[in-house]
C-alpha cells in the first residue's frame, strides 16, 4: 500500500496547468520513519534538487537546531520528510511563494498519514499548524506538548531566514523547545 501510494505521488501532475511548469513531486521517507516532520511546501531549490531542505531554511533545521548530520537527517529510518504540498508552489505575482495547493494535502496527505507508522510528529510553520491545531494558538503550540493522533507533536516555526526576528525575540525558543527535538539512532 505504502508502495503503490509513493508511486502514484511521484507521478503526479495534477497542479501542472495551475503552476504552469513541470511539477516535481517530492517524496522522502518510508512508512516505519521514527519521525514525521510536515512543513508548508518544497522552496525552489528543492524542486530544482530533488531532495527536501536543500537551501537555507534545511541548514538551520539540520545543522543550529536538530544538530545532525544530512546522513542522519535524510536516513528515511530517521525522517519521512513531508509537506501540506509535495510540489513548489511557484511565485504568486508579488514574488512570494504561492500558498501550496489544498488538494495535495487532500488527495495524498491524508492518505500518508494514516499508514505511518511514527513516534513522533514535528509540525513546522504556522501554516502547517494551523493545519494539525486548526483552534490552536501558534506561539502556544510552540512553547508547550501537544499531541496528534495519540502521539507527541513538536510544533516549530519555520527556518527561513524570514523568521529570524522571531526567534530572537524568543530566545526560550531555542533554549528549551529544541532541545526535545534531538535524533536517536
Amino acid at each position: 500500500m505504502f508502495d503503490e501510494l509513493k508511486n502514484k505521488i511521484e507521478k503526479c501532475d495534477y497542479c501542472k496547468d495551475k503552476f504552469g511548469f513541470e511539477p516535481h513531486p517530492i517524496f522522502w521517507g518510508n512508512e516505519n520513519s521514527k519521525i514525521v516532520q510536515i512543513s508548508q511546501a518544497p522552496s525552489n531549490n528543492v524542486h530544482q534538487s530533488l531532495k527536501p531542505f536543500t537551501d537555507m531554511s534545511g541548514r538551520t533545521l539540520k545543522y543550529e537546531w536538530y544538530q545532525i548530520t544530512d546522513e542522519e537527517f535524510y536516513n528515511t529510518d530517521n525522517f519521512f520528510i513531508g509537506a501540506l504540498a509535495h510540489c513548489y508552489p511557484g511565485k504568486d505575482k508579488n514574488g512570494n511563494d504561492r500558498q501550496p495547493p489544498k488538494c495535495c494535502f487532500t488527495k495524498w496527505v491524508e492518505q500518508e498519514l494514516k499508514i505511518l507508522n511514527n513516534d513522533i510528529y514535528i509540525i513546522i510553520g504556522a501554516k502547517a499548524a494551523k493545519i494539525f491545531f486548526p483552534t490552536g494558538n501558534y506561539e502556544e503550540l510552540i512553547f508547550k506538548n501537544n499531541y496528534w493522533n495519540g502521539k507527541l507533536a513538536i510544533v516549530l516555526p519555520h527556518p527561513s531566514p524570514l523568521n529570524k526576528k522571531w526567534i530572537k525575540d524568543h530566545p526560550e525558543f531555542l533554549e528549551k523547545c529544541i532541545s526535545q527535538v534531538k535524533v536517536d539512532n
